[in-house]
């Protein structure tokens, strides 16, 4: 259950003590704030960027594709005027947290969104399967995001205001054969995420799950299983992260974007397990030769 305060919460942070509306209207409160997004070169990420932008705040940017995160931060000095830092760091390597977090403090800034976008995924059969890849995997889509939650959001607390928004996924529902680590990470970041967020409502910080569908990015090219976008219904990255801003106004705990996705991730609750797991066989087995496409 949740639950609208029209009381004011007078923000505690250094330097200008903001007010801070538990209502509608958080969004307006991060005005000429900083937010510090992962994965921001492409996809939902840059999304996220450019939507934050666009209401006022300054970015910092980190990825592994340099090039594009320059010119993603400058789009947005130039559209916005808004003042970035990029950041360029592959996450899955080890120190990547600590070194990007020392850049944020040598620049005196103070975090108050952390967006942790930052992943990937694999489709395909156990023997098909590189070990140090899903090691690589679990180190993004989990430690990292771990390690970066844990180093926010103390200061968060501190202020008394601030989120974070981790992005998990639709199959964070359920488990998935084909994708077996991807499903596990993502639903690892449900369940961390919706504990955190217990844990600081009552601090003025929220802390939401991000919960999208098949969603028109590069992933799933990435990912091993082109043309999938092709077959399935699927949200653009503006139209995910339209919906997490309003869920992170009403300060959700989680929040599963596109009605259908939302659908079914019911159903995945009402079936037997046995059943959830052998029918993602049907949608996520890799194509091989003599394959049909069954769309």
């Amino acid at each position: 259950m949740f639950f609208c305060y029209d009381s004011l919460v007078i923000g505690l942070g250094s330097a200008v003590g903001s007010v801070w509306l538990r209502t509608a209207g958080v969004l307006e409160a991060y005005t000429e704030r900083w937010a510090l997004v992962t994965g921001a070169s492409s996809g939902i990420g840059a999304e996220f960027a450019r939507v934050l932008a666009g209401n006022g705040m300054h970015l910092v940017l980190t990825a592994r594709r340099g090039d594009l995160l320059e010119e993603l931060a400058q789009e947005l000095q130039q559209q916005h005027m808004v003042q970035t830092l990029v950041v360029v760091e592959d996450l899955s390597s080890p120190g990547a947290v600590t070194r990007i977090l020392d850049r944020v403090a040598a620049q005196d800034i103070t975090l108050e969104l952390l967006v942790n976008n930052a992943g990937f995924g694999f489709v395909g059969e156990v023997t098909e399967t590189d070990v140090e890849l899903m090691l690589s995997m679990v180190q993004l889509n989990i430690s990292a995001l771990t390690e970066l939650t844990y180093r926010v959001l103390p200061g968060l607390l501190e202020l008394g205001h601030g989120a974070i928004i981790n992005v998990a996924s639709v199959v964070a529902m359920q488990p998935v054969a084909y994708m077996p680590v991807y499903s596990a990470s993502k639903a690892f970041v449900l369940h961390f995420s919706e504990a955190l967020w217990a844990e600081a409502r009552d601090h003025g910080v929220t802390v939401m799950a991000l919960c999208p569908g098949t969603t028109r990015t590069e992933f799933f090219d990435v990912a091993g299983a082109p043309g999938w976008l092709k077959k399935k219904k699927s949200q653009t990255a503006r139209q995910v992260v339209k919906e997490a801003l309003r869920g992170l106004e009403r300060r959700r705990s989680y929040l599963v974007t596109g009605w259908w996705n939302y659908l079914s991730s019911l159903a995945a609750r009402i079936a037997t397990r046995k059943t959830v797991v052998t029918q993602t066989m049907k949608f996520f087995r890799p194509r091989s030769t003599g394959d049909q496409d069954d769309s």
